[in-house]
């Protein structure tokens, strides 16, 4: 082993960032595999240790031999002189450690540890490279296109690759090789081959990530991102709420002529970004989320936590925007149900509603002026339960009134029946029909 082959081991892990003395150990265990390959087949149990030297980078082989009288194998015997040498107390029959490098252990090394060394410093960088990344699953990166491969595209991150998936991918986005992007480290896995970074491009949190770092006050927690709505590549809506007093949020966001939301714009390719007051009242906070449209009044049913919002006639459509976009996203981010109606709509409905009840009170009473006049007829419930009027059976009224006297009253549309004074039914009147046809006589 040559000082220069140890300067090569410097030179690999200066080049990839892995520690020389991870190297170093790595190098020692596949030397260790290449003495016991020198030892032939099926050789007997024994301990075997490499240690490189870190200034001039030669090897030393320490090998397990039983101590004898005369030695008929050097692989795996040494005489009591030499053992005593390392073992001053060592004892015929005993097993010693002693240095067992062979002449030519440099050619050897060189020539059957290449493929294991290389191995092995494939995972220790493997194993580094999971190292670096597993903290910082959540964070925005800087990756550049490296290649498409069945769908994916793979980024090179460093030292490490990562993966967009399909699913991550915004569909309005076309990716090149070379092309710079800024992707949301979803995920981190420790696989067989080696760490397996997910990234994305359509996670909401790729928002949060950009205004961070676009926006000095949201960065340094002045200004809160207290919910984001996203439709990759079409439109984000983010709400947002000031932590200190004087601090525009929306203004901060935005910035000077726009600059930051800009920013943010370029880098997600077009997607729209509205940015919106949040407050605590529900109400401002779901006609803040409608924006850009305009909010007349907002009425809550907490039962169902829906929302309906009234709007001018003018703003309808921007209300709801194209293809419903405005209002998904707005009940996204506020998480309320949410009707848009115009002012117009609102008002015929109201109009419609009222004629209905003026309709519904007239004709109830229509109703009580006539039962007012109405004579009062007394019949027997039948054994079936029903009672007879002009020839039509009306019920069954229940067992427990068969036989008992009821009273009826009629209007012009219905027939009402009473028993001690309380209504108990009331019937569509049938349309009567002669007593020779129906053989039905009324009980008196």
């Amino acid at each position: 082993m040559k000082s220069d082959f140890y300067t090569a081991i410097s030179q690999i892990a200066a080049e990839r960032g892995i520690p020389k003395e991870a190297i170093i150990d790595v190098m020692e265990k596949a030397l260790v595999t290449a003495y016991r390959r020198t030892l032939g087949n099926n050789p007997p149990p024994m301990e075997v240790t490499v240690k490189l030297d870190s200034q001039t980078g030669s090897a030393r082989v320490y090998a397990e031999k039983q101590v004898v009288d005369e030695v008929f194998d050097e692989r795996f015997e040494v005489e009591l002189d030499a053992a005593r040498l390392s073992k001053p107390d060592a004892e015929l029959g005993e097993t010693v450690m002693v240095e067992s490098t062979p002449n030519d252990f440099g050619r050897i090394a060189a020539q059957t540890a290449k493929q294991v060394v290389l191995q092995g410093i494939k995972e220790v960088e493997r194993l580094y490279v999971y190292g670096e990344y597993m903290d910082r699953e959540g964070e925005l990166i800087t990756a550049t296109v490296q290649r498409i491969a069945k769908g994916n595209v793979i980024l090179e991150m460093g030292k490490a690759e990562a993966i967009l998936p399909p699913k991550e991918q915004v569909d309005a986005d076309r990716y090149y090789h070379g092309q710079r992007l800024k992707v949301y480290l979803v995920e981190i896995r420790k696989e067989d081959r080696g760490p397996r970074l997910i990234a994305s491009r359509t996670h909401k949190n790729l928002i949060t990530r950009l205004f961070e770092m676009e926006v000095p006050e949201i960065y340094n927690g002045s200004v809160e991102i207290k919910s984001i709505a996203r439709e990759p590549g079409l439109r984000t809506k983010a709400a947002v709420a000031a932590r200190q007093e004087g601090i525009d949020p929306v203004g901060s966001c935005v910035g000077m002529r726009g600059i930051r939301i800009q920013n943010i714009v370029n880098e997600l390719n077009g997607e729209k970004i509205d940015v919106v007051q949040w407050s605590s009242d529900p109400k401002e906070f779901i006609a803040n989320a409608l924006s850009p449209a305009s909010v007349v009044e907002v009425h809550l049913n907490e039962d169902d936590h829906g929302a309906l919002v009234i709007v001018p006639d003018k703003q309808l459509s921007l209300a709801i925007g194209k293809e419903g976009q405005n209002v998904r996203l707005a009940a996204k981010l506020t998480g309320w149900r949410i009707d848009i109606k115009s002012a117009a709509a609102l008002l015929e409905e109201e109009r419609a509603a009222a004629e209905a009840r003026g309709f519904a009170e007239a004709e109830a009473m229509a109703t009580e002026a006539e039962l007012a006049n109405a004579r009062v007829e007394s019949r027997k419930v039948r054994a079936d339960g029903t009672v007879v009027y002009q020839n039509q059976h009306y019920g069954p009224l229940g067992d427990d009134l068969v036989g008992e006297a009821v009273q009826l009253r009629a209007t012009s549309q219905k027939l009402y029946i009473y028993y001690n004074d309380r209504l108990i039914a009331s019937y569509m009147l049938v349309e009567a029909v002669s007593d020779e046809t129906s053989g039905i006589e009324d009980d008196e």
